[in-house]
């Protein structure tokens, strides 16, 4: 009888445990554990040094850590990250509200977006640095010609899906334009306005390091460059890692805390209720 007793409890443990290894935020920790695990059993099998184990990784990440060269780096395209994008969040808002609001505007600048949304980072990066150099003024216009589409394209459509009976009661009642932007259509674009964000952010990070790849002496982009001049693949795949780290510290640390204070109105996901008592 005990036997059988320690029997049923076995596929029930299994049970839990899988069931806990399956939650949200269980998937956080096992996903990069199975990456890990899957590159450690592939890289032996390539044997190349273009794909270095992951203790060597491990140990040129700490090296940068300590040297204190990665942390220069970052700090320096974080600074020509934030000048382009502030400046695509500024101008993409109003753009994006001009379009919105005048069908009249929004076909005259289509094709520019069209252009702007699938025109290649690496392009840019190559035109910047002939036009300015090895300075930051060519990285920072590379963030912005990268972001902004995106931030006027989210803009325009949360102006469009902005509730047309409130709209239209509002001008029935003769009220201001510009009151009726404020009090109607800009509390509607809050969900746009995270969206443009984070698509602005993404593609500027992106743009950025190509551009210091081709049109800058400093950097993060131009460290990892020297790096892959001279062979170095720990170091390269080292500060990929870097960009990893960075960007979703920036995604739970500033979207995720900001986007629950905004929308705290707003009901839980089952899903998420779940993972939290589980």
């Amino acid at each position: 009888m005990q036997a059988t007793l320690e029997t049923s409890r076995v596929p029930a443990a299994w049970i839990r445990i899988v069931h806990l290894l399956t939650t949200p935020r269980a998937a956080r920790l096992t996903a990069p554990i199975l990456i890990i695990v899957t590159w450690q059993l592939v890289a032996p099998l390539i044997g190349s040094t273009l794909l270095p184990m992951p203790i060597d990784v491990l140990e040129e990440f700490i090296d940068l850590a300590i040297e204190g060269t990665v942390w220069s780096a970052f700090a320096i395209s974080f600074v020509r990250l934030g000048i382009g994008l502030a400046l695509a969040v500024v101008i993409g808002v109003v753009v994006g509200l001009l379009l919105g609001l005048s069908p009249r505007a929004e076909a005259f600048a289509h094709d520019f977006l069209v252009i702007g949304l699938t025109f290649p980072y690496l392009i840019w990066g190559i035109i910047v640095s002939m036009w300015f150099g090895f300075g930051d003024a060519g990285p920072i216009l590379v963030v912005f010609i990268a972001a902004v589409p995106y931030v006027i394209v989210n803009m325009a459509e949360g102006v469009r899906d902005a509730p047309r009976d409130l709209i239209d009661m509002a001008r029935s009642y003769d009220a201001p334009r510009l009151r009726v932007i404020r009090q109607v259509v800009v509390p509607s674009l809050s969900p746009f306005f995270f969206a443009a964000l984070r698509y602005g952010l993404a593609n500027g990070w992106k743009g950025l390091v190509l551009a210091e790849v081709f049109a800058a002496t400093s950097g993060a982009g131009w460290e990892i460059a020297g790096m892959r001049d001279i062979g170095n693949a720990s170091g390269v795949v080292a500060y990929a890692l870097y960009f990893a780290f960075f960007s979703i510290l920036v995604e739970r640390l500033v979207f995720g805390r900001l986007s629950d204070w905004v929308f705290r109105w707003r009901p839980r996901r089952p899903e998420a209720a779940r993972a939290v008592n589980a």
